[in-house]
């Protein structure tokens, strides 16, 4: 599980990683994205819906817990803040092991939930308009993205 650096310098930049790894997924992966507020988790996001085609405009789904987006593959877009101390399992295994993409913001709220072999991405805010991306891989098929990605 070795972590993997990436730094982008402009919001179109991060967007633009985030839509070369959503080429790399399959159904029923699991990417959890970490992160101060405002660093850019849903923007990683937006990119990586532009990814798989999703044409509708994706925003945090703060007071939802759960958006679905159609794309060439399902996305489901998951703020699980508002669920910190909470025990609750809303399903998120049917998500998980579906048929679509699952992008989990705040991930360490709901850690027992969450499936081993996943992608755990830290987005750092460096100033304005730079992130550092640091991505780390569990289990061997997200290993193989990671290093695809980073090319």
């Amino acid at each position: 599980m070795k972590k993997r650096v990436i730094k982008t310098k402009s919001e179109t930049a991060t967007i633009q990683v985030a839509e070369r790894l959503a080429m790399l997924l399959r159904p029923s992966d699991v990417i959890t994205l970490e992160g101060d507020l405002g660093a850019g988790k849903t923007t990683f996001t937006k990119g990586i819906a532009n990814g798989l085609g999703v044409k509708r405009n994706v925003n945090s789904p703060t007071y939802t817990i759960i958006k679905e987006y159609a794309g060439e593959l399902p996305l489901y877009h998951m703020d699980v803040y508002r669920l910190e101390d909470s025990e609750e399992d809303i399903g998120f295994e049917e998500y998980f092991n579906g048929d679509g993409i699952t992008v989990v913001e705040w991930a360490q709220f709901i850690e027992p939930f969450l499936p081993r072999e996943r992608l755990d991405v830290h987005i750092s805010y460096v100033d304005d308009y730079s992130r550092e991306l640091v991505f780390t891989p569990h289990g061997n098929h997200f290993e193989s993205i990671v290093l695809k990605l980073l090319g």
